[in-house]
């Protein structure tokens, strides 16, 4: 009987686990997690910070889902230390774990910028549901918010607080918002939609100084004061390679996989966020699912390849609809079809007549077309007609 051993419960680790079961009904599936919650909605965590769902509601898997799977789960375990020529790790409270196949998914890390005064109380960043429980709980007592980041964690954050009555403002180093999805005038589409909602915007430009006592307020790189009651840190992520370490495993900016998610120790398999694949960090919902399914078949012997996934990006952003996948092209490099009313930018971006990307804000009624079209280089011709624009 072989012993399966997962460090992490995200969607990768869960879905490894669940493929490992479909193809090995007997192998001893044990998960190991830092947080103290099964395996839950990342992605609705704003939603839990805003009190629009419970707890009971984030949880994705209940300990009945764990039991029917004879999976082991245990919560709130720290991997300290491993051996990957005795194949075993140890962690801070449960001792030591020995394995057969070992996959790391232990995702990533709130990235924080070197500013000053970011120890000081009243700062966060917003990962797991932990974090959020202090973001909820700390804002009680605050009236002015301020945003550093105008990515989607950090919108998403605010758009959660805006529900509560708070006051937003979001300073963002890019000249426009959410520059991995939108190009310039989607983004000014999507700033002008967020200003009626209340937001307030500093772009280009970055946090000097985080004020204190406390927080009092920032300082931007201008020389602008402005004040602040918390601050929320949404800078990006980064691949948490903690665990690679102690394994002794090949990694560049994540962990360097091969088609079958095989890291450089073959006995070890990595999926999700950590995992670098052809040079790409993928570190989208979709991928992490696909990368979780494909090495847990094989770490129970049934061979699957992965190619890579497309970037595809499908979310609302404060309830606004905004999808987008492949080549974007902020910098208008190829030829693209775009179509603007009152509530809708539609981007179609072209290579030789072929789609190679697109935007879809307001209106994402078409986006799993236009995905499988990028996928399988359609030509635009090739679309209905009222897909071409």
């Amino acid at each position: 009987m072989k012993r399966y051993l997962i460090i992490g419960n995200g969607v990768a680790g869960t879905t490894a686990a669940e493929a490992i079961r479909r193809h090995d009904e007997q192998g001893e599936i044990t998960i190991l997690t830092d947080e103290e919650l099964p395996f839950y909605f990342r992605i609705r965590l704003n939603d839990y910070i805003s009190g629009d769902i419970d707890q009971k509601t984030l949880i994705v898997r209940s300990s009945q889902w764990y039991e029917e799977k004879n999976i082991r789960l245990l919560t709130g375990v720290k991997v300290t230390g491993a051996d990957p020529e005795q194949q075993w790790v140890v962690t801070d409270c449960q001792g030591k774990f020995s394995y057969d196949l070992l996959l790391v998914a232990t995702g990533s890390r709130s990235f924080v910028p070197p500013i000053k005064g970011v120890e000081s109380e009243g700062v966060f960043t917003l990962r797991t549901a932990a974090d959020a429980e202090q973001i909820s709980d700390y804002a009680q007592r605050c009236e002015q918010v301020l945003l550093i980041g105008g990515g989607l964690l950090g919108l998403e954050s605010g758009k959660a607080l805006r529900k509560l009555g708070k006051k937003v403002l979001v300073v963002e180093f890019f000249p426009r918002l959410l520059p991995r999805q939108l190009d310039e005038r989607g983004a000014a589409r999507l700033r002008n939609l967020l200003e009626e909602m209340g937001f307030s915007f500093r772009l280009g430009v970055t946090v000097r100084e985080i004020s204190g006592p406390g927080v009092v307020g920032v300082v931007l790189n201008t020389g602008e004061a402005l004040a602040a009651d918390m601050v929320i840190i949404s800078a990006g992520v980064r691949p948490d390679l903690a665990v690679a370490g102690q394994l002794g495993l090949a990694c560049e900016h994540g962990i360097i996989v091969d088609e079958t998610l095989r890291t450089s120790r073959p006995e070890v398999f990595a999926a999700g966020d950590v995992a670098e694949f052809a040079g790409t960090l993928y570190g989208i919902w979709p991928a992490a699912m696909e990368q979780g399914r494909i090495a847990g078949s094989n770490m129970a012997g049934v061979h699957q390849s992965y190619h890579g996934s497309v970037m595809a990006n499908k979310l609302k952003v404060a309830g606004i609809d905004l999808a987008s996948a492949g080549e974007i092209d902020p910098e208008n490099r190829f030829a693209a079809r775009i179509r603007e009313t009152d509530s809708v930018y539609r981007k179609i971006v072209l290579e030789e007549d072929r789609i190679i990307g697109c935007i879809l804000l307001g209106d994402t009624t078409d986006f799993s077309v236009l995905t499988r079209a990028i996928g399988a280089k359609t030509k635009i011709g090739e679309l209905p007609d009222t897909l071409q624009t």
